[in-house]
């Protein structure tokens, strides 16, 4: 007798909305504090797996998520070669699939040079360090690097003259994978003014367009810029002010921009003071029009807020979460805004991914996949760096959920390929694409556990689909696929 398990099936479909929520799961240490913690940064890995990197005291330290823990932190540069290190700046790294590119600055600063360590195995092993910045007698200040669609690094980094005069920021690209460089091209000076010499600036890249983010000084009005570049970063031809507060200072505020490209979109994230608060400012910007619509608080004051500083920015698709540290009666925080569609811009409230005394929380980074954010951050009571997960369900996708099925199909519209997303799985999992006609075009079947499969659409035509997935004696009605392709 064939014993037969009966189970119902509910189908959630999920809609894009800026208030989708994050499950977090608990914070955790990077590596011991005699490791460090300064200025931490994080990329992911071609299968999402976080990268990461901070500085202790003249070196660069680099950590990766192996599937079950953080690796042993390695020092990327080597003795001979120290680097500039801070809470407030340090050195920077960009990833593309399993090619990564960290940039660091020799110390002293006068005479110090640019250097970039490449790995070719998601940071497995990395080279040695190829200087970057030939610039005969000048002198050069924070790195940032990103990496554009060939897989090839993008370096931008502040440039003086040997008197520190002449302030601009450069970028320097590369042709063959960072083993060589061409010469800088100049990427600021579109106020008419300087640029703000000691805050930080944010290289970004989507396609042939680079942007050179930078806190501008034109005649003490901080504002932050962008060098825009439409050809790759063979030169920077255009400028858009992407502030507008007019923050009036006589000194340097220390702290920098950062941004990501999305379509035509450049979403940019700053701090000012020009109301006399320090509080966290977001806009965004047409690359094609050159012109931004303008800035906004992303909280604006409330009751105890004190500062807010240090903002980091990163997308999957449309994905975006913005994070920042603030100070909140007496306390500090790691404010987080998370949104699956930055389009419908940013939710009513933002989340908390972790409190402290003052001095706790000093400044964090993130980065964003299909379905998780990840966050880190310099923890000055523990000494280490800290950790955290956030999942959200993916827009535009359909989870089917029961006691022994979880499937997930997204993106859905898809362009060249869907993910089928096997979650708890005993047996198989299978599937079929029929088009109007209900004629199958494509169907195939596993029998292993736990899978993700990705499927290749890429020779259907545009237009709309049914998909049927099955698995073990469960077989749920068909969900519309769209195919749509971006020309």
């Amino acid at each position: 007798m064939k014993n037969i398990l009966t189970i119902t099936l509910i189908v959630f479909a999920l809609n894009v909305s800026a208030q989708t929520s994050l499950g977090w799961n608990n914070a955790m240490d990077v590596a011991t504090n005699s490791s460090s913690n300064l200025h931490p940064r994080i990329v992911l890995d071609r299968n999402n797996n976080p990268l990461i990197l901070w500085g202790q005291s003249t070196h660069a330290m680099f950590s990766r998520w192996n599937g079950t823990a953080f690796s042993v932190p390695v020092a990327l540069n080597p003795s001979s070669i120290p680097i500039f290190t801070a809470s407030w700046a340090g050195p920077d790294i960009a990833s593309k699939g399993d090619t990564v590119y960290v940039v660091f600055k020799e110390s002293p600063e006068t005479t110090g040079k640019i250097y970039v360590v490449h790995s070719y195995d998601g940071g497995v092993n990395f080279s040695t360090p190829v200087q970057v910045d030939f610039i005969a007698d000048s002198v050069s200040r924070f790195p940032t690097v990103t990496v554009d669609d060939a897989g090839n690094p993008l370096i931008g980094f502040m440039k003086f003259n040997s008197s520190f005069g002449d302030s601009r920021w450069v970028v320097a690209k590369s042709t063959d994978f960072g083993n060589s460089f061409l010469t800088d091209v100049k990427a600021s000076g579109f106020s008419g003014g300087e640029i703000c010499d000691c805050c930080p600036g944010q290289l970004v890249s989507a396609g042939n367009t680079i942007a050179m983010l930078y806190r501008d000084n034109l005649n003490n009005i901080r504002d932050t810029w962008v060098g825009v570049s439409t050809n790759g970063a063979n030169s920077f031809n255009a400028g858009i002010n992407l502030d507008q507060n007019n923050w009036m200072l006589m000194s340097c505020p220390a702290t920098g921009p950062d941004g990501v490209l999305i379509n035509d979109t450049l979403y940019s994230v700053f701090m000012s003071q020009a109301t006399g608060d320090d509080l966290v400012y977001w806009s965004k910007a047409s690359i094609s029009n050159l012109q931004c619509s303008g800035s906004a608080t992303i909280t604006g004051m409330f009751t105890g807020l004190t500062q807010q500083n240090y903002p980091r920015i990163a997308n999957n698709n449309n994905a975006t979460a913005i994070v920042w540290k603030q100070a909140v009666s007496g306390s500090s925080q790691l404010g987080i805004y998370f949104t699956s569609d930055i389009q419908n811009g940013l939710p009513l409230n933002y989340d908390t991914v972790a409190t402290g005394n003052l001095n706790e929380v000093v400044n964090t980074d993130v980065a964003v996949s299909n379905g998780k954010v990840y966050v880190v951050w310099q923890d000055n009571v523990s000494g280490t760096v800290k950790y955290r997960v956030g999942t959200y369900a993916v827009p535009g996708s359909i989870k089917l959920v029961s006691e022994n099925v979880s499937v997930t199909v997204y993106p859905n519209p898809a362009g060249d390929y869907i993910i089928l997303d096997a979650e708890k799985i005993s047996g198989y999992i299978g599937y079929s694409i029929l088009d109007i006609t209900g004629k199958s075009v494509l169907q195939s079947n596993y029998e292993s556990p736990n899978l993700k499969i990705k499927i290749d659409v890429s020779n259907l035509a545009e237009g709309s689909y049914m998909l049927q997935p099955s698995a073990c004696f469960y077989r749920p009605s068909p969900i519309k696929l769209i195919i749509h392709r971006t020309k």
